[in-house]
């Protein structure tokens, strides 16, 4: 990718810097550097305010409400927002079942679904691991057989994130019990409050309700809700979760907040000798820590230029996706151990503001980064059979 901006794209930076410094509210700041995510209804907020600029989903085409964004654009757009400290926009409808509609989905969905995706108006949750089928997603048993134009759906989702908020979930089920476990699979599409669907919260160890249990008991669900052709959302939940590591990529911009984070808690810090910035073994530290993320960025830069022009980038994404977590983590444990006991106390600001542990628990909740979207031990499978042959 060239990033020797044109005059057009230094106008766009300009514009997307200027925006993010009017718009990006001072209560995000401190929990987006942190790696932490927003309370709901502050996303929906975000959202909102996005789609009114006309940047709702900044990596759809334009025909189904996108930017229609350049690679390089798409840059610039996440880059300022990480210099902005800006929320990620939340990805669940936006970038995971949003391009599945628009790829496989008929006339009527794209119609239904994708306008309410752009506004907010719907908050999609993920129905695909279950208690025995997480890693091993294929081996899922959640059934929805056939009844007149509905399936009546069985079983149970784990790991679903905002479950509890949510009005829709998109769900993979066995339609075909017969054969392989990856043949059968369909994709179907559900409300949250049709009957037989509840829901049983997940505390994690951030002690943040994130998560959930949901259970389908005879949940009928029409079948023109059905996307694409049955038995065929194995491959649709391939192009998915492709598109989850994909957006991963996206949010590798973003770990420039936490190095940032991590930088001024060394600055900070006070020992014997002064500032634990200018300790060189701390200073050797954060430097090798800032040149892995720089070549980080520099595969992601390449991935999305390959996917704007159509390429198969191969086991990069999950390439991308395992260090991307493994970085995220080191760096919040590194902004933890300098910040010492400070990390997890709370404290007050000038104004005397309560301020929360947000590096503490931008730490815990990474712990997550390297499981969801698939686990890293199955991406480094999917490394070795892609790229390897193994």
């Amino acid at each position: 990718m060239d990033l020797d901006l044109d005059p057009a794209d230094r106008a766009f930076r300009d514009e997307v810097r200027a925006f993010f410094t009017e718009n990006t509210p001072e209560s995000f700041k401190a929990r987006v550097r942190a790696g932490m995510r927003l309370e709901p209804h502050e996303f929906v907020a975000w959202q909102k305010l996005l789609h009114a600029r006309g940047w709702g989903a900044p990596s759809w085409p334009k025909e189904y409400g996108g930017t229609g964004w350049t690679p390089t654009q798409l840059y610039i757009f996440e880059t300022e927002a990480s210099l902005a400290d800006a929320p990620v926009q939340y990805h669940q409808g936006l970038e995971l079942i949003g391009p599945i509609i628009f790829t496989f989905g008929n006339a009527e969905q794209k119609a239904r679904y994708l306008p309410r995706i752009l506004s907010s108006e719907d908050w999609w949750c993920q129905g695909y691991s279950e208690p025995n089928a997480g890693s091993d997603l294929a081996s899922l048993s959640t059934r929805a057989v056939r009844d007149g134009d509905c399936y009546v759906v069985d079983g149970q989702k784990m790991w679903t994130s905002y479950a509890q908020v949510a009005n829709r979930m998109f769900c993979l089920v066995r339609t075909d019990p017969e054969g392989r476990k990856q043949a059968g699979i369909s994709l179907l599409l559900l409300d949250m409050d049709m009957p037989g669907v509840s829901i049983r919260p997940i505390i994690t160890m951030d002690e943040i309700h994130h998560t959930n249990e949901v259970f389908l008991d005879s949940v009928r669900v029409p079948v023109a809700n059905l996307i694409g052709e049955e038995g065929q959302g194995w491959g649709y939940g391939k192009v998915l979760l492709d598109r989850e590591r994909g957006v991963t990529a996206a949010t590798t911009l973003r770990l420039r907040q936490q190095l940032r984070g991590a930088r001024a808690a060394a600055a900070q810090a006070r020992t014997s000798q002064g500032a634990l910035l200018d300790d060189p073994v701390t200073a050797d530290r954060l430097a090798q820590l800032e040149i892995e993320v720089i070549a980080l960025e520099g595969m992601v830069m390449r991935t999305m230029a390959e996917a704007a022009s159509g390429k198969d980038s191969g086991p990069r994404a999950s390439m991308i996706k395992v260090r991307w977590s493994e970085l995220l983590q080191e760096v919040t444990e590194f902004w933890v151990e300098t910040m010492g006991y400070d990390a997890a106390a709370f404290g007050t600001i000038g104004n005397g503001a309560p301020t929360e542990p947000w590096p503490m628990m931008g730490m815990l909740y990474s712990r997550v980064t390297s499981i969801y979207g698939g686990a890293n031990e199955i991406q480094r499978n999917i490394i070795a059979r892609r790229a390897l042959g193994l």
